[in-house]
């Protein structure tokens, strides 16, 4: 049986994107998603879950494969930094300038699997906050001079444009830099949300808001991202398919056993995700 879509002349729903929202709307989440991920922040407790594997070639890792007839996609949502650019922030010397030696290591021997710089700061006095939003901004323009294109990105948008596939951004880095991508990169990601849009991963509320821009359901998008955390928990909290991009096998790591959170594919390049859209999904424009 086919998705309904929600009418953008609904009155039903006043709250705007809201009404895609699987929290409230339990029927918009993707199949097999009947329990919602939580917002993941650096303090959060995560019960034990099984080891992420590790494929060569692009495959569903759910328990429960994707079963024909085919689900239809109508947009993908890219994460930024090390998703279509190639990573070449130090995020540990980062977080070292903004925290310092001692509460980065207290705080990393805490958080094995990541930490959420952004989240921290909220919690700070005024002073001390634009303090450390002026050095994460300093890495981040020391990132946008070295910027480079990840291998495949303009294949797979190629490919996404012959099948009139939206395309959409979401990062947690400045609008500058995304400015910047656009310009070098030569292709347009609309809607293109950076920190400045106030709600940022894994708070699903970009995802969500993208979604009700493009007038189609949660189930009906997919968000590909290197970050677990940020990227696949923000996809699982929307209700929408998701794709780890994972070049180097990092989540293979023990670090990341007990997290709770499993993305639908993992991949090791940009290029696998031209093959599994084709594979996977009902594409039909």
């Amino acid at each position: 049986m086919g998705i309904m879509r929600l009418s953008s002349t609904s009155t039903s729903w006043p709250w705007g994107w809201l009404k895609f929202n699987p929290i409230f709307n339990p029927k918009f989440r993707a199949p097999g998603r009947n329990r919602i991920f939580p917002t993941i922040h650096n303090h959060t407790t995560i019960s034990p879950k099984s080891h992420l594997p590790h494929h060569s070639f692009p495959m569903p890792i759910s328990s429960s494969p994707i079963s024909a007839p085919r689900r239809r996609l109508r947009g993908v949502v890219f994460d930024m930094d090390g998703t279509l650019t190639v990573p070449v922030i130090d995020f540990a010397a980062m977080y070292r300038s903004v925290l310092g030696d001692e509460e980065y290591a207290r705080i990393k021997a805490l958080n094995p699997s990541g930490i959420d710089i952004l989240h921290i700061i909220q919690s700070w006095a005024p002073e001390k906050q634009r303090r450390a939003y002026e050095v994460i901004a300093d890495f981040e323009r020391q990132g946008m001079d070295r910027l480079q294109i990840m291998p495949g990105a303009a294949e797979l948008c190629t490919f996404l444009d012959s099948k009139n596939i939206r395309r959409g951004l979401i990062t947690r880095n400045i609008k500058e830099a995304v400015d910047i991508f656009h310009e070098r990169f030569g292709w347009t990601f609309h809607p293109a949300l950076s920190r400045e849009f106030g709600s940022y991963k894994p708070n699903p509320a970009p995802l969500l808001h993208i979604c009700s821009s493009w007038d189609v359901l949660p189930n009906e998008v997919i968000m590909i991202g290197d970050s677990l955390r940020d990227d696949i928990g923000c996809g699982k909290g929307a209700g929408a398919f998701t794709c780890l991009l994972d070049e180097t096998g990092r989540y293979n790591s023990e670090h990341f056993v007990n997290l709770d959170l499993e993305p639908d594919f993992k991949v090791s390049t940009l290029g696998e995700v031209l093959h599994l859209l084709d594979a996977n999904f009902d594409l039909t424009p």
